[in-house]
């Protein structure tokens, strides 16, 4: 299975978590814990922290009982200022408004216009939809590094990219090249284009991978030799020193043996309302990061979800008389902390 939404922890970060082996089975697992770990925050949260690329409708502020000059945009947040804001049609200038709290901000929550200019909302003949404001809606549009393309893509419509790192990113994570967003759903082995130098025997003790060029690989990333999964521990020079036998495989002989990666990835074009669109070997990628409280209570839902799935919902603990079904409390704490931090606060005024 690959992921078919946005996610706030990864497939690999929840694996790692609970120290679970890839295999195809537990990733169909994994990538439902981690969809549903997501929504779980979301929900707790009362907000989306994924960001969107959209339009939105508002009627005239004199409908919301507001000032006529000030816009709440209720349950929608912007995450940078807009690209654009009509009015009946009529483009209002951005330079003309005001995007609040300017103070804590983004995410803003409502605009205001300049009153030291002529903008005005109401120029349409209704009051209904009479406001479109066009940007990226959610929490923030905060990014991080993650690599950058191996190959161009050529088309808009082909669904696998090459990349230079298989772990800049992870399964579930909103990547950007350019303009277009996509959403990582699934990784693939690919030839890193190297071959082993120097053959390793089947003792862990022999932990250096000679290869022609150290800088095509970075620690922290998992190389495939035959059947036999490495982990990256540290580069100097053309010398990959590795853990052997890494996530279950098995301890192997190897001579000349190409080394692969998880460099293919499968991406859904187009993502969070931006266009596909054509992009340049070596374009830089980056990927969405959320708070990072938010993605630790997600982390902390889809290891519960995961966990209890497995025991088939039955997960308890103590025993004998004082056996008693596991509670989940340990959440509370990081529910907590996380809805006092970004959850969406109850909000009164004037109807």
């Amino acid at each position: 299975m690959s992921v078919t939404s946005v996610c706030y922890c990864t497939r690999e970060l929840l694996q790692a978590s609970l120290d679970i082996h890839f295999t195809a089975r537990n990733n169909t697992q994994v990538d439902l814990a981690i969809q549903a770990g997501t929504r779980a925050a979301d929900n707790q949260m009362q907000r989306t922290f994924t960001p969107l690329m959209a339009t939105r409708y508002f009627d005239w502020p004199n409908y919301q009982r507001a000032a006529p000059w000030r816009l709440w945009l209720d349950a929608w947040e912007l995450a940078a200022a807009p690209t654009s804001i009509t009015t009946g049609g009529v483009a209002i200038p951005l330079n003309e408004c005001f995007f609040e709290p300017v103070n804590s901000g983004p995410p803003y929550t409502y605009m205001e216009l300049n009153r030291s200019t002529n903008a005005a909302f109401g120029v349409g003949s209704t009051p209904q939809r009479d406001i479109a404001i066009t940007g990226a809606w959610g929490y923030n549009l905060d990014t991080a590094p993650a690599g950058a393309l191996a190959a161009a893509i050529g088309s808009t419509t082909g669904t696998t990219v090459s990349v230079t790192n298989s772990m800049a990113a992870g399964v579930g994570d909103l990547l950007q090249i350019d303009t277009e967003w996509m959403l990582l759903a699934d990784k693939t082995l690919a030839s890193t284009g190297q071959t082993l130098q120097v053959a390793l025997t089947a003792n862990s003790s022999d932990q250096t991978v000679h290869v022609t060029d150290g800088t095509a690989y970075s620690a922290g990333e998992v190389v495939v030799l035959d059947a036999e999964r490495m982990l990256v521990l540290d580069i100097a020079g053309t010398s990959l020193t590795v853990k052997r036998a890494w996530d279950g495989s098995t301890l192997a002989t190897h001579t000349g043996s190409t080394i692969y990666a998880a460099r293919s990835w499968t991406v859904v074009r187009g993502s969070r309302g931006t266009t596909a669109a054509t992009h340049l070997n070596g374009t830089a990628i980056t990927r969405f990061v959320p708070p990072p409280l938010i993605t630790q209570l997600a982390l902390a839902e889809s290891e519960n979800h995961l966990l209890q799935g497995q025991s088939g919902y039955a997960r308890t603990v103590g025993s004998a008389d004082n056996e008693r079904p596991v509670s989940g409390q340990s959440l509370a704490d990081i529910r907590k902390l996380a809805y006092q931090s970004y959850g969406r606060k109850g909000r009164m005024r004037a109807v």
